[in-house]
C-alpha cells in the first residue's frame, strides 16, 4: 500500500474542500476502498475520513417516503423497522449481500459507489484493464467471463456492477443527493450510473470533489416487493443473476410494477421492456415468461456466461411470482 495523507474534517463543507484536489477519496466503511488499496488498483494521495460526519440517519419524509443517511450501516438499514415493514426488497437485498460482519461496516454511500469484482480489474498482474488503466484493452472479453455483465456491455468493458442493495434501490427509483465544490444536486438512480462505452472508467455522475450526502426513497404505498439472489453457493457471494420486484396488483391485475436486475449487468439493470409488458395485465405465469423474454432480449452473452441468459430470465419469473402472489 503506498503512503497517502490522512484527513478527519468536522462537518460536510470541510469534507468536500479537503477532498477537491486530485488524488483525493472520500472513506466510510472501507470494505471496498482499502481492499482496492491493498491491490494496487486505488491508489489515493489523500483519505478523507467521513466517519463523524451527521449522515448516520434513517428518517421519515412528509410524503411518506424515507431519507437514509450516506452513512448509515447495512445492517441497520437492513432491520430498521420501517424499511423491514415499507421496503422489504431493500431489507432482503441488503441481507443477501457480503457478510454479518461486512455489513455492520458498509454504508449507503459506500455501496452506491461499490466496484467490479472483476478480477482483471481487482488483479494488477492478470492483464490489460480499461476501468483501470484506459485504452489497454479488456481481458475479460477473450478471457475468464463466466460472472462478467451480459447487458450493457461494450467492445471496452464486460465488467459486472456488484452491489444488491443498488439493485433494490434502482427498483424502488431512489434519488441521490449530493454536495460537492459546486454546491447541492440530486439525482435520480437510475441516472446516477454510466455505461462503459469507450470510457468504462468513469462509472458514475460524480465530479470530483462530490460526495454522496443521503438517498430519499419514495413511498411504496400497497406494493408487494421481492428480492431474489442466484449465486453458486448460500452466503458471502456475489450474484450470478439477481432481481428486484417492486409490484402494484390489484384485482389480479398488475396495475404498475419496477424490474430491476443484478449480476447481468455493467450497472443496476433496470428492466423497462419487462415493465411495459406486464403493466395492466393478469399476473400469469405467461405474462412473466413474456416479460423475462423482453427483459433479456439485449443480452449479449459472452464465451463462458451464455447461461446468465436463462438463469436471468427464471430469476425474474420467480421473483414476479413470489412479489405478486
Amino acid at each position: 500500500m503506498n503512503q497517502f495523507n490522512y484527513l478527519h474534517p468536522a462537518s460536510t463543507d470541510q469534507a468536500v474542500s479537503s477532498a477537491s484536489s486530485d488524488g483525493s477519496k472520500f472513506i466510510a466503511g472501507g470494505t471496498t476502498l482499502v481492499d482496492l488499496m491493498k491491490l494496487y488498483v486505488e491508489n489515493p494521495s489523500t483519505l478523507v475520513d467521513v466517519n463523524d460526519l451527521p449522515l448516520a440517519q434513517v428518517e421519515s419524509l412528509p410524503n411518506g417516503g424515507l431519507r437514509v443517511g450516506a452513512m448509515v450501516r447495512n445492517s441497520d438499514l437492513a432491520f430498521h423497522p420501517t424499511v423491514k415493514e415499507k421496503y422489504a426488497v431493500l431489507s432482503e437485498a441488503l441481507l443477501s449481500g457480503a457478510s454479518p460482519q461486512l455489513r455492520n461496516m458498509a454504508t449507503t454511500g459506500g455501496n452506491l459507489l461499490q466496484r467490479t469484482r472483476c478480477p482483471y480489474f481487482r488483479d494488477v498482474t492478470a492483464g490489460p484493464c480499461n476501468k483501470r488503466n484506459p485504452g489497454t484493452g479488456c481481458s475479460a472479453i477473450d478471457g475468464f467471463n463466466r460472472t462478467m455483465a451480459i447487458l450493457g456491455t461494450s467492445d471496452h468493458c464486460i465488467a459486472t456492477h456488484p452491489s444488491d442493495m443498488d439493485v433494490a434501490m434502482t427498483a424502488l427509483e431512489a434519488l441521490i443527493f449530493i454536495e460537492g465544490p459546486k454546491g447541492k444536486r440530486s439525482v435520480p438512480i437510475n441516472d446516477f450510473y454510466k455505461l462503459p462505452g469507450d470510457t468504462p472508467h468513469i462509472e458514475n455522475v460524480l465530479e470530483p470533489g462530490e460526495l454522496i450526502t443521503h438517498v430519499e426513497i419514495p413511498p411504496a404505498i400497497s406494493t408487494k416487493q421481492h428480492y431474489l439472489k442466484l449465486r453458486d453457493r448460500a452466503s458471502y457471494e456475489f450474484a450470478l443473476a439477481s432481481a428486484a420486484v417492486v409490484a402494484r396488483v390489484e384485482g389480479g391485475h398488475i396495475h404498475s410494477v419496477r424490474i430491476a436486475m443484478g449480476g447481468v449487468g455493467t450497472r443496476p439493470w433496470r428492466a423497462h421492456e419487462a415493465e411495459a409488458v406486464l403493466t395492466g395485465k393478469p399476473a400469469t405465469p405467461a405474462h412473466f415468461q413474456a416479460a423475462a423474454e423482453a427483459a433479456l432480449r439485449g443480452a449479449k452473452p459472452h464465451t463462458e456466461n451464455a447461461f446468465k441468459v436463462e438463469l436471468a430470465k427464471r430469476c425474474v419469473i420467480r421473483a414476479l411470482k413470489v412479489a405478486t402472489a
